[in-house]
């Protein structure tokens, strides 16, 4: 009995201090206890966590940087997939506004036939000068065909192959054209330098030349149709003593930026040779 009773005084008592507790932990006066007693296992939580973290952290970064990579590569193709499609449209453009110009300029002249075709090579020599086209026999090119752009005379069709053509251009040093110049009606020959220079030779002394004046194909020899422009006078050259005087033409065609040209499929020259297409 005695030992119940004590069990009793003792339940009662550590309730009676539970309810005490309580009440001063209600009251705010434990408050400075409780910090004191916590700060210690709120460190040791910190300490855990942190450790935690760096361990997950070391665990899961291979994946993450593996997955990153992938990412960062799937983006790169995507961007290099655009960057294309944007090249290709840019392209598409330029193409659709040179044909649109060559179209305008051939509705300009009804009189003559044209076929379009695309540069697709250059010659690498420096002492010949021509550019491969992508139109052939194919297309019915034929040798000796004047090629234009809009500007003026490009060359003309020196050697045919099935799907392609060889141009020779018009500061080619074996290529000859016939010219008139336009105001002052005075007949003369192209002849290309090997440094590049378009000179006019055999112009008459009593011929009066202007910087600037426009040089067209004369049609004389029926190598090419006369009134295609082929370039501007830069300068003159006349001494007394001389026969012929000599001019340095700037030509009309930016010989460096040929991408589409135009075949006049409807002249035929009278130097092509019978039987050599």
């Amino acid at each position: 009995m005695t030992r119940n009773l004590s069990r009793t005084l003792f339940a009662v008592t550590l309730l009676l201090l539970l309810a005490g507790l309580f009440l001063l932990s209600q009251a705010g006066l434990l408050r400075p206890v409780e910090n004191l007693a916590l700060r210690p296992l709120v460190a040791a939580q910190q300490w855990i966590s942190l450790r935690f973290a760096a361990v997950r952290e070391l665990v899961t970064s291979p994946r993450d940087i593996a997955a990153l990579r992938q990412e960062i590569a799937v983006l790169q193709a995507e961007n290099a997939g655009l960057q294309r499609e944007i090249i290709s449209l840019r392209e598409q453009v330029a193409e659709a506004e040179i044909l649109a110009i060559l179209v305008n300029y051939a509705r300009t002249q009804p009189e003559n036939r044209y076929l379009a075709a695309d540069v697709i090579g250059r010659d690498v020599s420096p002492y010949l000068r021509s550019i491969l086209i992508g139109r052939g026999s194919d297309d019915g090119i034929l040798r000796g065909m004047p090629v234009v752009t809009d500007r003026g005379l490009v060359g003309r069709v020196v050697e045919v192959f099935g799907p392609s053509a060889r141009i020779q251009l018009l500061t080619d040093p074996a290529s000859a054209v016939n010219v008139r110049l336009q105001t002052s009606r005075a007949d003369a020959v192209l002849a290309p330098q090997l440094n590049g220079e378009l000179w006019l030779d055999l112009i008459p002394q009593d011929a009066e030349l202007s910087v600037g004046e426009l040089v067209l194909t004369s049609g004389l020899g029926g190598g090419y149709p006369p009134d295609i422009p082929v370039g501007q006078v830069i300068s003159t050259r006349k001494r007394d003593f001389e026969l012929f005087q000599q001019a340095v033409i700037q030509p009309t065609v930016d010989f460096e930026r040929l991408e589409i040209v135009l075949v006049i499929t409807s002249f035929r020259p009278l130097s092509i040779e019978p039987g050599n297409p």
